[in-house]
């Protein structure tokens, strides 16, 4: 296993030594070439790199125990995880993290850790730049934290991680996922959940075609639609036109869809209200849907609070559509779930194996 990262090592030591002997670097005036940071010295170090693992592994399960961390482990490579607001990616001596989704920000109380990508240190408390890789420097400890409501890193080498307890939409992400209401996208990383990008309107549509319980029924759709802007003989064709034939969407005119514009929480959300029956397509002032959403009892009034500051993404599409299910429909008979549940959706074991993966408490 140490063998693996070995190659890391030396340029960790090599950066180390250089923020020690005060040579600042910069974008313009780096602490090493790219071509440098690809490593030469690996043979000349192998036992260096052992002793360095070695004390790196106790620190990293030290530091483990005391604060209370979930996991810890060595990934010889390259492996994937999502993670939340304020989750802690602790690393060690030659651990490597790249953000692939999100925002997050690495601190550290002495040693370096070097951008690898520009050949500079990253200086600690400074933002997490998407895509570049981070490698902690000798006798370092730093704590690579997640600064947006989700996130997707990638790490390599020794982690530790801290679990925060906040909301946590990659579970209820997964949730929806194991009840066939939420499949995410083609994106090869982040389970293609995308939670961290703004939702299309045809997104939209599609989440609320499925917690409609209708997305055979969209499929199997035939027809024509008067939208120019949506592709002949697609399933973006079948969803659409279905939800047009059933009065569910009027379109963004009479002949756009605009499949790839932008979708609020209003809009979101008043989705949801006619899925459940409290509203129609005939509605078209959205300004208060969620407030309606609030007395309906779909939305709690801190959940109203937070959609009305926050940027909406796939994340808050996730949550409301996820709650959505335990919110009882306009009769009282029972609620959003039971019905889908009913309609052969999903079935009584899926619904509680997916209850089992959302914990804590609503906003």
């Amino acid at each position: 296993m140490k063998r693996k990262i070995a190659v890391l090592i030396p340029l960790c030591m090599l950066m180390a030594a250089a923020v020690w002997a005060f040579a600042a670097g910069g974008a313009g005036d780096p602490l090493a070439s790219l071509s440098y940071l690809n490593g030469t010295f690996t043979s000349q170090v192998e036992s260096r790199v052992d002793e360095r693992l070695d004390i790196s592994d106790k620190a990293l399960l030290d530091g483990a125990e005391g604060s209370g961390t979930a996991t810890a482990g060595t990934a010889a490579t390259w492996t994937e995880t999502r993670l939340k607001k304020d989750d802690v990616l602790r690393g060690t001596t030659g651990t490597n993290v790249m953000l692939l989704a999100g925002g997050g920000q690495v601190t550290y109380a002495s040693g370096a850790v070097v951008d690898a990508t520009t050949g500079t240190v990253a200086a600690s408390g400074s933002a997490l730049s998407a895509r570049h890789r981070y490698i902690v420097a000798e006798d370092t400890s730093a704590d690579f934290t997640v600064t947006s409501k989700t996130a997707v890193m990638d790490y390599q080498g020794n982690a530790a991680f801290s679990y925060s307890g906040t909301v946590d939409y990659n579970a209820m992400a997964s949730a929806l996922k194991a009840m066939r209401l939420f499949k995410g996208s083609l994106t090869g990383y982040g389970e293609g959940f995308d939670l961290e990008a703004a939702p299309t309107r045809l997104q939209a549509l599609i989440m609320f075609i499925r917690v409609l319980g209708e997305e055979e029924q969209a499929l199997a759709w035939t027809g024509a639609t008067p939208f120019t802007d949506i592709a002949k003989g697609s399933d973006a064709e079948k969803y659409v036109g279905y939800a047009y034939s059933r009065g569910y969407t009027n379109g963004y005119s009479a002949t756009q869809f605009k499949p790839a514009g932008s979708v609020n929480a209003y809009q979101y959300t008043e989705f949801v209200l006619r899925a459940m029956g409290y509203s129609s397509s005939a509605n078209t002032d959205l300004s208060d849907a969620l407030t309606r959403a609030q007395a309906a009892g779909v939305l709690t009034a801190g959940e109203v609070s937070m959609l009305q500051t926050d940027t909406f993404l796939r994340a808050e599409l996730v949550y409301i559509s996820y709650y959505a299910l335990d919110a009882a429909l306009p009769d009282g008979s029972r609620t959003l779930g039971d019905l889908l549940r009913e309609k052969g959706v999903f079935t009584s074991e899926e619904r509680e194996t997916a209850r089992a993966m959302v914990t804590g408490w609503r906003l």
